[in-house]
């Protein structure tokens, strides 16, 4: 009689496996020959290369390196339960048969399966939000674009390219030309790689120490026996004017006047001048 009554219950189905040497992995339970067995709801963050994923229902997504992916599978009960594919940040790419409200979703973006088909998907998205989506291939199902916190949505065509600036329904390049699966290089943190030199390289005055926010460095000594200047004395700067010399130092001046010169011609001269005082 309780058997009877008991709710069925709906066992777990597999969504794929992952070589445990390309990704660490959370939620899964067990590992078969170096694969983690990926059911329920797990996360996927791919190290320092491309970590592909063999989905249990065919196809493979490669979650690009140092991307973090997460994948729930649904709860309905059919033989292909839809999936939910949930990227924070980098790169992945889908290649399997899709199947109708299967959903791929960003920080800021929800794109879900109209009708199934092959789905070849390439989706990477920027530190800064925005999220480029490449939905390759002639018979490529529709993919509805919504933002999760309003009513905007966009239809994605099969073979259609584009960038949604942001993460914005409303800012979008509808013909874009850059890459949005996995780059060529390896070992690159997709969401934090430099679009530009670093400021240090381009700038090598250093600002932080100037501003008292790093320390000075040390003065570099001159190797041995190498001749080289330094400059011990302090630097001052006196903004009063400098002032004339006073009066009496003026006056005082001839006080302070060689004696006369004691040769012959100059001896006789003073000898005359008192012989005529005295007269």
């Amino acid at each position: 009689m309780l058997c009877a009554l008991a709710a069925p219950v709906r066992a777990q189905q597999l969504i794929g496996y992952v070589n445990t040497r390309d990704a660490d992995v959370v939620g899964a339970r067990d590992v078969l020959d170096g694969r983690a067995v990926l059911m329920g709801s797990v996360s996927v963050a791919a190290r320092d290369h491309t970590a592909p994923i063999s989905l249990g229902r065919g196809g493979t997504v490669r979650v690009c390196q140092t991307s973090v992916l997460h994948l729930s599978e649904s709860r309905e009960m059919m033989v292909a339960a839809p999936l939910l594919f949930s990227l924070d940040r980098g790169a992945i790419e889908i290649q399997t048969g899709a199947t109708a409200t299967d959903s791929i979703m960003t920080p800021d973006l929800r794109l879900t399966v109209r009708s199934p088909g092959p789905l070849d998907l390439r989706l990477r998205v920027a530190g800064n939000g925005d999220t480029c989506v490449d939905n390759r291939g002639a018979g490529a199902p529709m993919l509805t674009v919504s933002d999760p916190f309003g009513d905007a949505t966009y239809e994605l065509a099969a073979g259609q390219h584009v960038l949604f600036e942001h993460g914005s329904l409303r800012e979008v390049v509808d013909h874009e030309t850059s890459p949005c699966g996995c780059p060529d290089a390896q070992g690159l943190p997709l969401a934090d790689a430099p679009i530009a030199p670093p400021a240090a390289a381009e700038h090598p005055f250093p600002v932080a120490i100037s501003e008292g926010l790093a320390p000075v460095p040390e003065v570099p000594q001159a190797p041995p026996g190498e001749v080289h200047a330094q400059v011990s004395e302090t630097l001052s700067y006196n903004a009063q004017p400098s002032l004339p010399p006073s009066t009496d130092a003026a006056a005082g001046a001839p006080s302070s006047a060689a004696p006369p010169p004691n040769d012959l011609v100059h001896l006789v001269g003073r000898l005359f001048r008192k012989l005529f005082r005295r007269s």
